[in-house]
């Protein structure tokens, strides 16, 4: 058992941001899936894939350490349309790059403060991407289902 006081703040900051940030690009009509595995085998936090295929990948920053640690994220370019970090309100803005958009989010929802630029993903990596989606979230939803299938 986990209680309350043996959790520490920056993933308790980062469990808000990240839950009000899928409630947003839910609410914006994309199906999302948290630690979601890309082809180089990097995860991106959230992956949300929207009603013509569109891929936005969001990126969940606990604060300026955890954001200043991550070298990792423009590696996230090249699969996505969109990409965006997710931080809370506390967050100074100022140090995100401003070729990548910026949600502010906190347990219950979020807003897109700057849009991410649009790429557009080549039709074979789309396509190859959406299968991956579908697959994982196939793959998830049976393992909730009836988790001694799965193994």
């Amino acid at each position: 058992m986990v209680y309350a006081d043996s959790i520490s703040p920056a993933l308790d900051a980062a469990a808000a941001v990240r839950r009000g940030a899928a409630r947003l690009f839910n609410d914006l009509g994309y199906a999302t899936l948290h630690e979601f595995e890309l082809p180089d085998g990097r995860r991106a936090d959230i992956a949300c894939l929207g009603r013509k295929g569109e891929m936005t990948i969001l990126e969940v920053k606990s604060g300026v350490a955890d954001f200043r640690a991550d070298s990792k994220w423009p590696d996230y370019l090249a699969w996505c349309d969109q990409f965006y970090f997710a931080v809370d309100g506390r967050f100074p803005s100022v140090l995100i790059p401003s070729e990548v958009g910026l949600i502010v989010a906190d347990a219950f929802g979020g807003a897109v403060v700057r849009d991410a630029p649009e790429r557009v993903l080549a039709a074979a990596r789309r396509k190859s991407l959406m299968l991956r989606f579908a697959r994982a979230a196939a793959t998830r939803l049976e393992r909730d289902r009836s988790p001694e299938s799965l193994g």
